[in-house]
């Protein structure tokens, strides 16, 4: 082993379904590999069908290895906590038994020590009105997953991200983690309806919103955050009573989510910056991708091209020329 790679480490997480647990570790710096497995328990190589049956003892987990320099143990046990229900200790979300309960299995007394003060001051900080159920044991022996779980994620996006939707992890989350102090502030700054729409994914009434109609040369941006989210020449009249466009400025500006509310499978539509909800996205525009963006106003501040270098979005100008 190189002088480089001897300072990585591992970190071992078990926080329910291995497939939800790969990606927000998978996408921060520094970190080497991510693998799904199984540890905790008695068997020698356990298949999948086996550690579901709860009687090997072993835990669906992760195992990170890091690059403590660049991303800390500190910052990885942070990142854990967001993904889970921390007071549910019979499985998480839809998956229940002794296989999918949280653990954070600790390689060193170091690890320890992080771990059990980051449980506390969690414990003691009252975000959530049940105590924190996670247990912390020492590592043992992790057995690699079979292959198609591996990178799940990756694979199988569109059932990765419906399976994430349907169990509740991705709705507990977001709603367990929210900037408290940032969720007053927009209260403040924002009208009732602009709240319960970019905050709580609501959706105003058609035909009697400020852009559905609205026919003036400009771009429209993030009512939060300001972040270019639509332009007025990819807008059209799709007779949905919503403001609909073929695109977004940038694909890049927004991100697409699996939304199951309502008894539909529908594409939900956020801006990037500031995650606000936006609308969603249908594959019945007339544009070259046939994509129609259906967009709430309530998520939208309107510039006119004219005051495009004003508002700071010149850029945008040549857009018009």
């Amino acid at each position: 082993m190189s002088s480089e790679t001897s300072t990585y480490q591992l970190a071992t997480f078990a926080g329910g379904c291995f497939w939800c647990m790969v990606s927000p570790f998978d996408k921060m710096p520094g970190i080497i590999k991510v693998i799904s497995g199984y540890t905790g328990g008695h068997v020698e190589n356990p298949t999948y069908e086996e550690v579901c049956s709860d009687t090997t003892g072993h835990y669906e987990a992760v195992q990170i290895t890091f690059d403590p320099a660049v991303f800390s143990y500190e910052q990885l046990v942070e990142l854990f906590w967001r993904q889970i229900d921390p007071t549910d200790a019979g499985g998480q979300f839809g998956d229940r038994g002794q296989s999918y309960a949280p653990v954070i299995f600790y390689h060193d007394e170091e690890q320890r020590r992080i771990a059990e003060e980051s449980k506390q001051r969690l414990d003691e900080s009252g975000r959530f009105a049940k105590p924190i159920a996670v247990a912390i044991l020492p590592a043992k022996r992790f057995y690699p997953a079979e292959e198609y779980h591996q990178d799940y994620y990756k694979k199988n996006p569109l059932r990765y991200e419906y399976y994430k939707a349907a169990s509740g992890r991705a709705r507990f989350t977001k709603e367990a983690w929210k900037d408290r102090e940032k969720q007053e502030d927009l209260k403040k700054r924002l009208t009732p309806l602009q709240y319960e729409v970019t905050q709580n994914s609501g959706t105003e009434r058609p035909f009697t919103n400020e852009f559905w109609n609205h026919k003036e040369e400009g771009i429209y941006v993030d009512i939060v955050s300001n972040e270019p989210l639509f332009s007025s020449l990819d807008k059209f009249d799709s007779d949905c009573g919503w403001p609909s466009f073929t695109q977004p400025i940038s694909p890049d500006q927004v991100t697409e989510h699996v939304d199951l509310t309502h008894n539909m499978i529908r594409t939900e539509v956020r801006s990037k910056e500031a995650d606000s909800h936006l609308g969603h996205v249908f594959e019945d525009g007339p544009g070259e991708n046939g994509l129609r963006y259906c967009i709430n106003s309530a998520a939208l501040r309107f510039i006119p091209k004219d005051k495009l270098e004003k508002e700071g979005f010149g850029e945008f100008k040549r857009l018009f020329t």
